[in-house]
């Protein structure tokens, strides 16, 4: 009986491992998709700027990209489970690739426009079949913690991508910096090629005819569009806003907000392994909602940096947690369903945050978008306090 047990230790160890392999491959895979899309995030606004775009121009070019993607999540989670992973992720990434370096050849608005929108499907497609593919490999008991990891090539993308894309386009034309993120995308494709994928299980929940999204994913992907809201304000207009007032080392906000993200996401999902969404949503959320504060206040770049760390520490905190939720307690052949609602959530916030945010700023100036995403993010606080409710009274 002690030799069997023995002999069954190691063998379980291995399955909870989480840096396997193919784990490894789609954290580096991720990592570059999100460089090179991390690199245009604050200066396709510069872009537009230079193409004679207003802040009204700059929310629907941004904006657009998101909600093309939100279109097309459904279809890809669909496809994940019907033409499986491999085929979807390697599409997206294609398709990503091909857009982002079409960007250095936009002479006009309406050809960056149309473009944004074929990169959103790009998008769409692989960063839906990423997440799926990152929760097959990472064991259900691990989950919060291997999503935090997962979460955390995102991250360091974001913690040098911004600040690269900001001091590349000040020495290099816009096309050189646009071909250099699509090459950075090209990398993940190849990474991502070298990946064995799980073949797709059998339909043991089976998917209807119109069967788009998975209903046990919604309370947390609602929860992360009022949050995700805020970041169309960052991602648009924070460039932008705090030049308008003199600030300067916005390449320092995405540096510290980038650091403090991968920071949190080393503890955020095992505290979420262990103690579940209630140790991990409210803290997080309302970091968040003090930064939005803090944003619509501006005085100086040290409230910009504090501000940066703590809608990091939030944002991780918050993000992992939501996604492990809404995967928890799918069926394995409905996870890509579950992540194409998150992320369709995730899209949906940021999406109308962006353009919404554009309106704003055109009628009431910068400082006003924060202040109406702060009342985003007391929403969801407030959400998620009535969905603990209802869930006490169910299971009474």
């Amino acid at each position: 009986m002690s030799l069997q047990l023995a002999k069954g230790t190691p063998h379980q160890e291995v399955s909870e491992k989480i840096w396997t392999r193919d784990f490894v491959l789609i954290v580096m895979s991720n990592f570059f998709v999100f460089l090179g899309f991390q690199m245009t995030l604050p200066t396709i606004p510069l872009f537009v700027e230079k193409l004679g775009g207003n802040d009204q121009l700059i929310g629907i070019v941004v904006g657009i990209f998101t909600f093309s993607a939100l279109l097309l999540r459904p279809y890809a989670g669909r496809a994940l489970e019907l033409k499986g992973r491999r085929f979807v992720f390697l599409t997206g990434l294609g398709i990503f690739v091909l857009s982002i370096g079409s960007f250095g050849f936009a002479k006009s608005l309406l050809f960056l426009f149309m473009m944004r929108i074929i990169q959103g499907i790009g998008w769409g497609f692989s960063t839906t079949a990423s997440g799926t593919i990152a929760t097959d490999l990472i064991p259900a008991k691990r989950r919060g913690e291997g999503m935090g990891y997962y979460g955390l090539s995102g991250n360091l993308a974001l913690a040098f991508g911004p600040t690269l894309g900001l001091a590349l386009v000040g020495v290099i034309t816009f096309t050189q910096l646009f071909l250099i993120s699509s090459l950075l995308g090209l990398v993940a494709l190849l990474l991502s090629s070298k990946i064995h994928y799980k073949k797709v299980e059998k339909q043991t929940v089976p998917l209807k005819k119109w069967d788009f999204y998975e209903k046990s994913a919604l309370p947390p992907s609602l929860l992360l569009l009022f949050i995700t809201v805020t970041f169309g304000g960052i991602a648009a207009f924070l460039p932008i806003y705090s030049a308008q007032k003199g600030i300067n080392g916005i390449h320092w906000y995405f540096l510290l907000y980038a650091i403090a993200l991968m920071l949190s996401r080393t503890f955020a999902g095992k505290i979420y392994d262990q103690r579940g969404h209630k140790a991990v949503f409210l803290p997080g959320a309302l970091l968040i909602l003090v930064s939005m504060i803090l944003l619509s206040w501006l005085p100086n770049s040290t409230i910009l940096y504090v501000a940066a760390i703590l809608y990091g520490f939030g944002f991780g905190t918050v993000q992992p947690a939501l996604q492990a939720w809404s995967v928890k307690d799918v069926a394995a052949n409905r996870r890509g369903m579950a992540n194409a609602t998150f992320f369709s959530f995730f899209d949906l916030g940021v999406g109308i945050g962006a353009i919404l945010f554009g309106q704003i700023a055109h009628w009431f100036g910068y400082g006003a978008i924060y202040s109406v995403a702060a009342l985003s993010v007391l929403t969801s606080i407030l959400l998620y306090l009535v969905i603990l409710r209802v869930g006490r009274t169910q299971n009474a």
